[in-house]
């Protein structure tokens, strides 16, 4: 089940125009820029974009301009598992694994989860519940599965789904944000 979503999905995203995933994105990240939660926040975990997702490198050029300390994941292939490193330009990125812009070795910085104020999280399909589907490693519910921070999903809203079933692992999101609305996952 969750398999043929997730394939459904990904090809719907994969179809997009880029100028269709940055108008969206941009109307997603006003909407995030706008949160209480996001003004606040002083150390953010973003995902780093890729293969159609909601765009967030202007969300990270444009943190990292306003003064926010910006974390990304690093993927550890063999361990199956995500570190953070502060980004402190965007330039200290080069690709990585699965071709995912990561930081360089040399701008490596390690910092722990905990010190996060914001953790946003990538996927494929989300339902109004915060369920999520990602690309079936589990490196972010990993990452998540200790974590007390507010995690905000960022989504086109193709991507939510009447229900999503839940494994023992998966971790759930605190909200989502679309290019048409917030979905508070926790009323």
């Amino acid at each position: 089940m969750k398999e043929k979503l997730r394939k459904k999905i990904i090809d719907i995203r994969k179809n997009l125009s880029n100028s269709d995933v940055l108008e969206k994105s941009d109307i997603i990240k006003k909407r995030l820029f706008e949160m209480k939660e996001f003004k606040q926040a002083s150390i953010i975990l973003f995902y780093v974009s890729y293969d159609n997702e909601v765009y967030t490198h202007e969300m990270i050029k444009e943190s990292l301009s306003n003064g926010k300390n910006v974390l990304v994941p690093i993927t550890d292939t063999k361990k199956h598992c995500l570190t953070i490193s502060k980004l402190k330009r965007w330039n200290d990125l080069e690709h990585g694994s699965y071709s995912i812009m990561e930081p360089k070795k040399d701008c490596l910085q390690e910092i722990s989860i905990d010190e996060t104020d914001l953790i946003l999280v990538p996927g494929v399909a989300f339902d109004e519940s915060g369920n999520r589907i990602g690309h079936g490693y589990g490196y972010y519910d990993n990452l998540l599965k200790n974590s007390k921070t507010l995690r905000i999903g960022l989504a086109f809203e193709f991507q939510i789904v009447k229900n999503i079933s839940v494994d023992v692992h998966d971790v759930t999101l605190h909200k989502i944000i679309t290019e048409k609305r917030v979905i508070d996952c926790r009323k």
